[in-house]
């Protein structure tokens, strides 16, 4: 009897070995709750948060927009100021030069564009380009002629906003020839305080004519196609003004 209960006692814990050894099947996946949001399409925004949003998107209060400020004229500072010009030399590069004699008033109504006026005066004989026997030969009657034409000016017929700036078309006198000349001014700063009391702004314009249509016709070919000097010439402004005192 006791054989045979050890014999009883080893068969059970043999299956009971066995049971553990088997593997055990897989629980299915517990369903995992998903929430409204998640399920349901974005509900669409009402007017009032579309409102909201707009608001919250515009410039706060403590950086608001500057107003233009009321008409005022101006005188230009010839010091920190520059009236340049560019032009093709033999095709192949560019001369650069300026004139260092000039003078200069400015209207400005920003809020009236059309109200604004300019006047330039240069002196042809302060021509510069850093070359003396190349200004000598400008200024005499092959090209300016300062003795005959001693200043070219141009004034202001029609000032319109273009962009960020203006499109400023005008009358310029040269050689003895009036032609019509379109000014880009590309901006116009805003008025600022200097140190000793008065108020300045600054402008950069630009404008493009052809010397030709004011009888500036002197040249010379190349042996290999070409002139030594181009017909038009890039007219450069950085212009900077002082506020007259009224």
């Amino acid at each position: 009897m006791k054989i045979v209960s050890r014999a009883l006692g080893a068969v059970s814990v043999l299956a009971f070995l066995v049971a553990c050894d088997e593997p055990k099947p897989t629980p299915p996946p517990t369903p995992v709750a998903t929430t409204s949001a998640a399920v349901s399409p974005k509900p669409s925004t009402p007017a009032s948060a579309s409102a909201a949003v707009a608001l919250s998107a515009a410039p706060s209060a403590s950086s608001p927009v500057v107003p233009a400020g009321p008409p005022a004229s101006y005188d230009f500072d010839t010091a920190h100021s520059r009236v340049g010009f560019s032009v093709r030399h033999m095709m192949i590069s560019n001369t650069r030069g300026h004139f260092g004699k000039f003078s200069g008033s400015v209207f400005i109504d920003e809020a009236t564009p059309a109200a604004t006026k300019i006047s330039v005066e240069i002196e042809t004989a302060s021509i510069d380009t850093s070359e003396v026997k190349r200004d000598d030969h400008l200024r005499s009657a092959e090209f300016f002629d300062v003795k005959k034409f001693p200043k070219m000016t141009f004034v202001s017929t029609a000032v319109e906003r273009a962009g960020a700036g203006y499109k400023v078309t005008g009358d310029l006198t040269l050689h003895g020839v009036t032609k019509p000349v379109v000014l880009t001014v590309d901006s116009l700063a805003p008025e600022t305080k200097d140190p000793w009391g008065g108020f300045r702004r600054g402008a950069h314009a630009t404008a493009k004519i052809n010397r030709k249509d004011f009888g500036l016709t002197w040249n010379k070919g190349l042996e290999t196609g070409g002139v030594v000097v181009g017909d038009d010439i890039t007219i450069d402004l950085e212009i900077e003004l002082v506020k007259k005192k009224s």
